[in-house]
């Protein structure tokens, strides 16, 4: 649905993205990760076809944002970080006016904002001023806007941004409803966020794409094996020999010093791919120590970008020197 080859954008003497690609397939939602300046916002607005790259092409739908510019921004629907929305006017006298920009035919207007404004649950705030809504609201304002003209592609730029935390549930939830008929690209801060919404990740710093996979992936590559926690009363050094004896464990070591009650938490790798719980309950269990918790346990999605962010700068440290 959208292919990147080979994006590369210069502002004079400053390079802002170098040799971008990546593509995103039709249904899937990908979270666009990077620091700010990292170049998120320039790829997206090349995206877009707001500005044009100093080489490498985009295509949307198999139209060429440049060459082809007008039947690929039919097929995109945009709401940038700052919406821009006409707080003087009507929910429903701003969708339409931007359905007439968009072109969309009068017959089709009404069903359109109709449609949007369902699917964004604004109905009720049709005849309100937008100068008068909540932030969260004017932000579906703004999600509804992206929708008109039914776009195979949303491009979506720090959606929650300044919304409380019911306004960030419920915008979450709109956005995940949109990934089954819409390709999305979803750029954020809010690490949690992706693991919630996002199909897959993109992370970006210093213009250069840094890691591409699923949320899942990336944190089972940067752990290297895959892990589980366990909470045993029992005497400690008994305990370690019980959980290294099963089988495809490979490591254990104490996550928690022992409580009074002789409870202690260990943190146990296996190997890639392999589900260990059963075996490591059977055993302890049956060497008569208490099971008080299992569950399986990994790095964070914050700690996977931290760690490339840090690995990146610091492989740029190393080649300037």
């Amino acid at each position: 649905m959208i292919d990147v080859q080979s994006l590369t954008k210069d502002y004079a003497s400053h390079r802002a993205i170098t040799d971008v690609s990546f593509k995103v397939a039709s249904g899937e939602v990908l979270g666009f990760l990077g620091p700010n300046g990292a170049g998120k916002t320039t790829t997206m607005r090349i995206i877009t076809g707001y500005i044009p790259p100093t080489s490498g092409s985009v295509t949307v739908a198999g139209y060429d944002v440049f060459r082809h510019s007008i039947e690929a921004r039919r097929r995109i629907g945009y709401l940038p970080e700052s919406v821009p929305l006409y707080t003087e006017m009507s929910v429903a006298g701003y969708l339409d006016f931007m359905a007439k920009i968009k072109g969309i035919a009068r017959r089709q207007r009404r069903s359109q904002i109709e449609r949007v404004m369902a699917e964004t649950h604004i109905e009720e705030r049709a005849s309100q001023i937008i100068g008068k809504l909540s932030k969260g609201f004017r932000q579906r304002v703004g999600l509804a806007q992206s929708l008109l003209g039914s776009p195979d592609v949303l491009i979506l730029d720090e959606p929650t941004v300044g919304l409380d935390p019911r306004q960030i549930t419920e915008v979450r939830e709109l956005i995940k409803g949109f990934g089954k008929e819409h390709t999305v690209i979803l750029s954020t801060h809010i690490l949690p966020e992706v693991s919630m919404i996002c199909s897959r990740v993109l992370i970006v710093d210093g213009g250069r794409v840094v890691a591409e996979d699923t949320p899942e992936n990336l944190t089972r590559q940067m752990r290297g094996t895959d892990a589980i926690q366990v909470e045993v009363r029992g005497p400690r050094s008994r305990v370690i020999d019980c959980l290294r004896g099963v089988t495809k464990v490979l490591s254990v070591n104490l996550a928690t010093e022992g409580r009074a009650d002789n409870v202690a938490s260990y943190n146990i790798a296996t190997q890639p791919g392999a589900d260990v719980r059963e075996d490591v309950s059977r055993a302890v269990v049956n060497a008569g120590f208490g099971l008080m918790e299992l569950r399986t346990a990994g790095v964070s999605l914050e700690e996977v970008f931290l760690n490339l962010i840090t690995e990146e700068r610091t492989d740029e440290a190393d080649e300037a020197a």
